[in-house]
């Protein structure tokens, strides 16, 4: 706290208007052109000299000979911090920055779960590669929409599921894709011939892919509205494992279709269609409003949505 008052004390009683007329003093060393520069009065400009000598402790601007003024030393101590005070400002005024993505070094901070890993992340890695060589991204893994990691800023993106009751607060969301669902199975599985009946699909033991660990899917809320249920033989926390685990026993899963199908070209599995109506969902981007703004979150988002475009 002492620091902090020992850098602001000075500068209690100084606003940005002091700053400016006291650059325009330094620099005509005279207080009739200093006026003309800031546009005011003579009067205005003497006036504006006054409160400086007084807030500084300082003469600033003393007489010379024939009607000049002489900078004091404390005067020409200040010139330059002064300029440079204001020229960084100016700058900073200006607008934002460009972002130049095959330069930056920029660090990004990705949340989204395994399913967004597995049907983005390829196509994404690649053009951040192809575009962007020197930036690097962060991908988080939940399973709860993280609107305080966006605000904090822990996280710059989310991808997940829209939100049916509306997006967080001081938020963007945008749609890239919508998504059903598909089962899979060994190609020796005895569901994989013949045509797979509801009553086939609630006899057969599933396997539940649970990231939050806890029992209930879309799956199980659509049978328990038609009085069906399912047995799960196997819940696992992740996708990693599930094509192998479906490859090798007589466990059935029923996945968003995008990854069943990257699951069938890697292991040969066979794909068909859930025996009953499953809603579909929409995968979402959302970002916080404090770097709506921001060049490189811009340019990332503009990224995601090209590749949301190709996998659709």
């Amino acid at each position: 706290m002492t620091n902090m008052r020992r850098t602001h004390d000075p500068l209690a009683g100084m606003d940005l208007n002091l700053v400016v007329a006291l650059d325009a003093l330094l620099a005509e060393r005279h207080v009739t052109r200093a006026a003309s520069r800031l546009g005011v009065t003579q009067s205005a400009a003497s006036h504006t000299l006054a409160r400086l000598r007084e807030l500084l402790g300082d003469p600033l601007l003393v007489r010379g000979p024939a009607g000049t003024m002489l900078a004091t030393p404390r005067a020409e101590q200040l010139v330059a911090p002064v300029r440079k005070i204001l020229g960084e400002l100016a700058q900073g005024m200006q607008g934002t920055p460009a972002f130049d993505p095959a330069t930056s070094r920029a660090v990004f901070h990705l949340g989204t779960s395994d399913y967004a890993e597995v049907v983005l992340l390829p196509k994404l890695v690649e053009r951040l590669g192809r575009l962007a060589p020197r930036t690097e991204l962060w991908v988080h893994n939940f399973t709860e929409f993280g609107a305080e990691a966006l605000a904090s800023g822990a996280l710059d993106l989310v991808i997940g599921p829209t939100h049916i009751t509306g997006k967080p607060a001081a938020s963007y969301e945008k749609r890239m894709f919508d998504e059903g669902f598909t089962c899979v199975m060994r190609t020796g599985h005895p569901l994989a011939r013949g045509k797979l009946t509801l009553a086939r699909y609630c006899e057969a033991a599933h396997l539940l892919v649970a990231p939050r660990s806890r029992p209930g899917s879309v799956v199980d809320s659509a049978l328990t509205a038609i009085g069906q249920t399912r047995r799960i033989a196997l819940a696992l926390p992740h996708f990693l494992v599930v094509p192998h685990v479906i490859a090798g026993t007589d466990l059935i899963a029923t996945l968003a279709t995008r990854v069943a199908a990257l699951f069938t070209d890697a292991l040969g599995l066979v794909c068909r269609p859930p025996p009953l109506t499953l809603p579909r969902f929409n995968m979402a981007l959302t970002w916080h409003e404090r770097s709506h703004q921001d060049p490189a979150h811009r340019w990332l988002r503009e990224q995601l949505l090209a590749v949301a475009t190709e996998i659709r």
